[in-house]
Formats: structure tokens, sequence, C-alpha cells
């Protein structure tokens, strides 16, 4: 593990993982949340776990804690725009782990992550309106809403609008598990 607290922890994504990490993104709630119609065979995301973890994002693989051992539970990542100090942020949990808060704490360790490793000054995501717990996760974690795309999405195979939030590094508030860790 990388960076936790008592009930969650972020990790290295790994390879390892990928037919996990293909179950979770064929769930329907998953499909749904993420706009997505079409799900994915496990021999086209095996291809391109290949290229994730190669490429410039930052993944991280989410444990949850609470059973005092830790278990795969989601896949948090941090898609920079190095020339701007900016990221895009996507989370997805396992059916299993939803609803617990599981994801608030994760999404604030990714932000801390991103504002105090990562030298990032803005975080920004993009939720499906009708996604209530997913919008009300975020704004636990610290995102505020900063717009909306007008019909920008489906939801259930309808048309709906997709809210834009984003945290700031200046705004930050709340304790850090990275700093206490940094020499003074």
């Amino acid at each position: 593990m990388w960076i936790g607290t008592d009930t969650c922890a972020l990790g290295p994504y790994r390879a390892d993982l990928v037919e996990t990490y293909w179950r979770w993104e064929q769930d329907p709630a998953l499909l749904v949340g993420y706009g997505r119609q079409a799900p994915e065979s496990l021999e086209a995301r095996t291809e391109g776990m290949a290229h994730q973890l190669r490429g410039e994002n930052i993944r991280f693989t989410v444990y949850d804690l609470t059973s005092g051992n830790p278990v795969p539970s989601g896949v948090a990542t941090l898609l920079p725009d190095h020339s701007v100090r900016t990221a895009e942020y996507v989370i997805m949990l396992a059916p299993e782990a939803r609803g617990r808060g599981l994801g608030t704490e994760a999404t604030r360790l990714a932000l801390d992550y991103a504002f105090h490793i990562t030298n990032l000054r803005m975080v920004w995501l993009k939720v499906l309106a009708p996604n209530a717990a997913g919008v009300r996760a975020y704004q636990k974690a610290g995102f505020r809403t900063a717009g909306t795309l007008r019909e920008a999405g489906y939801w259930l195979g309808q048309v709906c609008d997709e809210i834009v939030m984003d945290a700031l590094a200046t705004d930050r508030t709340g304790p850090s598990v990275i700093v206490p860790l940094l020499p003074e």
C-alpha cells in the first residue's frame, strides 16, 4: 500500500488483478454510471492492461481495510495534463464495496496524492446528474460543482446532463495522510 487510513488504502495498479478489474467493469450499475453501453471482453481488457501499465496516467488499486486484511475493491485513476498541472479523476468500485463510504475515502486519498505528491493544482471529474450517490461522495471528498454539460450523457437509456466538478489544491482542507510523512 502506498497511502491509506484505517479503512481504505491506495496501492499499485496490478496486472495480476486484470480479471478482477474486468469483472467490476462489467457490472450493469457501473456501465450505467459511466454512461457506457457495451461490455468489453476479457481479451480486450487484458490487451488494454499492458497499455495502461505503460501510460502516464496514475492508477491505484483501492483496498478495503475494514476486515483487517487488504481486499482489492476498486480502481482510482488520475489522468494528468502536466502542462497545466491538472488531472481528470475517475473511480470504479466493486459492487460489494459500494455504499459504505469507501469511494469517498479513496477519493480523498487520491486528492491527497494529487496535491502533495504529483503537485497538481486542480483535479476535475464528470458525473452523470442522476448519479446522486456519486455526486454526494465527490462532495464529501472535497469536490465542488463547476458546471453542467447539458444532455451530454445517458442514464438508463435516457439523455441526461453531466455535472462537472473540481477540487483545488488551494481549497484543500482536512487532514492529509501524506503531509505528516514529509520531513520538515
